[in-house]
């Protein structure tokens, strides 16, 4: 099935700013997050879709590529996909130059062969490991171990697949070029030759550990240092922690995709943090200091007299430093919220109702709000009348 257009998945539009662009793709990583949605199959492949599209559209320079060329500049060699909390490994790491420089190297003789049969160095699969953190490892940054499932270059052969004290023979069929060159019509194409698998070499006593292989899977324990102020969907890369190409090759790398769990108390937007506080109508109606948490610790709020439920108050400071600059800290925004009280006692509900009656009588002095609805509501239905 083709993939849709990224801009798409992502609802925005082609001149979308970088700021407007993460806004898009953190609503939509948090509604369709598999923890969020646990038993939704179309929940899991929207997160990947916005996911995959995200990390395009963010970096300037496959985003102009995307531009220009859509989705064939990827299809040679993304990052490798794991699920929520997993790990997954794909192709080697490649481009649209992969691509176009493959398909016209084959046809005309250059490319990964070309400059008197060269072979281009293999690389090994770029990896990814996705790591859930709790809000505060993600704020304060944190190290953590992860073990990683990979194709690892064989200790015993080197790589070379070839028992210890032999070695690899030159493949006859491409006399060790790696590429054999076709006839085609008109045209001369070169390709990978189908003996070797364009290594030169052809492996005749392999080594009894990885089978001629060269790699064998290994668990790779890893420590990973997290800074501070990483959020939903960044990711680290470790050069050189992906699979192995095995001899004559590089490795590919390993990215640490962070995803965020869900916290108690706060939610986060970006380098701003969001709570909300439970508060009595005695305190909204006379004020007073309330006590809110922080990740930092307790924090005082100063309440004035007459606040009204739903007014949001802002602690400087108090959110997420920004991951790219450390000197700058968001903010804690906190919207306080009347607690309509349960299980009243009778002199609980004869207060209750006496205050009400007290401040009825004093109409619009007391409740502006509410007679300025009741002046509008009067004025609806007279209109109706006429």
């Amino acid at each position: 099935m083709a993939k849709r257009d990224y801009y798409e998945v992502l609802g925005v539009d082609r001149s979308v700013s970088e700021a407007d662009l993460k806004k898009s793709y953190r609503r939509l990583a948090m509604k369709y997050h598999p923890d969020r949605n646990p038993d939704s199959a179309d929940a899991e492949v929207k997160f990947k879709e916005a996911k995959e599209a995200y990390e395009v559209l963010a970096d300037a320079e496959k985003r102009a590529t995307y531009d220009q060329f859509g989705h064939a500049a990827f299809e040679g060699g993304s990052a490798g996909r794991g699920g929520a909390g997993g790990f997954g490994g794909g192709a080697g790491a490649g481009g649209f130059g992969d691509i176009f420089g493959d398909m016209f190297g084959d046809i005309f003789g250059g490319g990964a062969a070309s400059g008197g049969g060269r072979q281009r160095q293999r690389r090994g699969a770029d990896l990814r490991y996705n790591l859930e953190l709790t809000l505060e490892e993600a704020v304060q940054g944190t190290e953590v171990n992860i073990t990683v499932p990979r194709m690892s270059t064989c200790s015993t052969c080197s790589g070379s697949g070839s028992k210890p004290g032999s070695s690899p023979s030159q493949c006859g069929t491409c006399h060790g070029q790696g590429q054999v060159r076709i006839q085609q019509g008109f045209f001369s194409v070169q390709q990978a030759c189908p003996q070797c698998h364009g290594s030169g070499t052809i492996v005749t006593d392999p080594c009894g550990d990885c089978n001629g292989q060269g790699r064998i899977k290994e668990n790779k324990k890893l420590s990973v240092k997290i800074p501070a102020g990483v959020d939903e969907g960044d990711q680290i890369r470790l050069s050189g922690e992906g699979e192995s190409a095995g001899s004559g090759g590089v490795n590919g790398d390993l990215y640490v995709s962070v995803s965020l769990r869900e916290h108690p108390i706060f939610t986060r937007e970006g380098v701003d943090l969001h709570c909300n506080v439970p508060i009595s109508y005695s305190t909204l109606a006379l004020g007073g200091e309330l006590e809110v948490p922080t990740l930092e610790g307790r924090a005082k709020l100063k309440i004035p007299a007459g606040t009204q439920s739903g007014k949001m108050f802002r602690l400087r400071g108090k959110g997420v430093k920004n991951v790219r600059n450390a000197g700058f800290v968001g903010d804690l925004y906190c919207e306080v919220n009347v607690e309509t009280p349960i299980n009243l006692t009778k002199r609980q509900k004869e207060l209750l109702q006496e205050l009400d009656e007290t401040i009825k009588e004093g109409g619009s002095k007391h409740n502006p709000e509410n007679s300025s609805w009741s002046d509008k509501i009067k004025s609806f239905f007279d209109d109706l009348v006429t």
